[in-house]
């Protein structure tokens, strides 16, 4: 995708921070309501939370044909959802784990270019290294571009999750 295309996908999308019961068929149900609704899901993260009775729902939605409010209703009639809020990138820390797999010919090399983006080898073999980097999203589609030059053969990434700025 050309940065410009990034760009604009970037511009449509919302992240909503969902709070609900951790209880089975919580996450079916938010799936199919996104299903039925004809709601895009560009990335979703989930896990429990401090309480182990709660889990905190990251979605990040591509708004692109629809209005963010609207998907947040839909989300609030569900039973098993206890709060929702939209985060704005200007005021909450957003982070994206990413893993991958990269022919390590030139392993010195892909070294020094992760420095430059805070990531780190966690394993290697002489054939090829596999990779981490936490970061925002911007950060990592940066080093994913550039780790292309080295031959990405694998690649994974979470979705993106995020809190709230204190005092924000």
């Amino acid at each position: 995708m050309t940065e410009t295309g990034r760009t604009e996908v970037q511009q449509n999308l919302h992240i909503l921070a969902v709070l609900v019961e951790n209880r089975f068929g919580v996450l079916a149900r938010i799936a199919g309501l996104f299903s039925r609704r004809g709601f895009n899901i560009f990335s979703l993260a989930v896990a429990p939370t401090d309480d182990p009775s709660l889990s905190r729902i990251s979605i990040v939605v591509d708004v692109h044909n629809t209005d963010v409010t609207q998907i947040a209703k839909q989300l609030d009639k569900l039973v098993n959802v206890l709060e929702i809020t939209e985060l704005q990138p200007a005021s909450s820390i957003e982070r994206e784990l990413m893993l991958a797999r990269v022919a390590g010919a030139d392993a010195a090399a892909v070294e020094q270019l992760l420095a430059e983006y805070g990531g780190s080898i966690v394993d290697s073999t002489d054939e090829e290294l596999i990779v981490s980097l936490h970061a925002h999203p911007d950060q990592l589609d940066l080093c994913e571009t550039a780790l292309h030059e080295f031959g990405i053969l694998e690649l994974q990434r979470t979705g993106r999750i995020a809190l709230g700025r204190l005092g924000g």
